[in-house]
């Protein structure tokens, strides 16, 4: 629509979206078309302002925040679509950081879960330990878990992590509940093989 004198004031103004605004639209079509250059763009943009917003909400924790970053990157790259304001769009992201951030609580929770559940078996089967020694167990057996094979560390994640069943298991895999609680026998023991060859060599 042509502008004359006629029109109400800042009619112009609302014909046309402003140049931040345009930029965001054009940045955020780009991206959702898989646009290299305007992923780098977007990162130089935006990855620090994340980074720093997540530690907010991390409390100050700069590795819970730089994984809450890495796997909300990763969610953007999933699901970006146009944004027609900076507004929209910094809400949209701050919306993923958060979901992220959570996630990763909930995992480090579920993983402090299951080492506390590690530690009181292992207490029902072993001499009492003191406490810098349930320090060290805890530790071998984080670093056990990451030695394992990743279907085998994958299985002891879902079903102590995340909480699934041996029948859901046993359905998502195809093999039955005896099967799964099997493999779940055999890891545990390597794992506590694993753990006490450590503790061995550092004793």
């Amino acid at each position: 629509m042509a502008w004359s004198a006629d029109s109400p004031p800042g009619a112009q103004r609302a014909a046309a979206p402003g140049p931040a605004e345009c930029g965001i639209a054009a940045l955020t079509r780009r991206m959702a078309a898989g646009e290299e250059a305007a992923w780098r763009e977007f990162h130089d943009a935006y990855c620090d302002r994340l980074r720093l917003y997540l530690l907010v909400v991390t409390r100050g924790n700069e590795e819970s925040a730089r994984e809450a970053l890495q796997a909300a990157l990763l969610r953007a790259v999933r699901h970006v679509r146009r944004f027609d304001t900076e507004e929209a769009f910094w809400g949209w992201l701050t919306v993923l950081a958060r979901s992220a951030a959570m996630d990763q609580q909930r995992k480090h929770r579920r993983y402090l879960a299951f080492l506390d559940r590690y530690l009181a078996w292992n207490h029902r089967h072993e001499p009492a330990a003191p406490v810098d020694a349930d320090q060290r167990l805890a530790e071998a057996l984080a670093r056990a878990l990451q030695a394992l094979p990743d279907e085998e560390r994958g299985l002891v994640e879902r079903k102590y992590f995340a909480g699934v069943s041996v029948h859901e298991l046993a359905a998502a895999t195809g093999e039955t509940d005896k099967a799964i609680e099997s493999r779940l026998g055999r890891i545990r023991r390597k794992l506590k093989a694993a753990i006490l060859e450590e503790l061995k060599h550092e004793s």
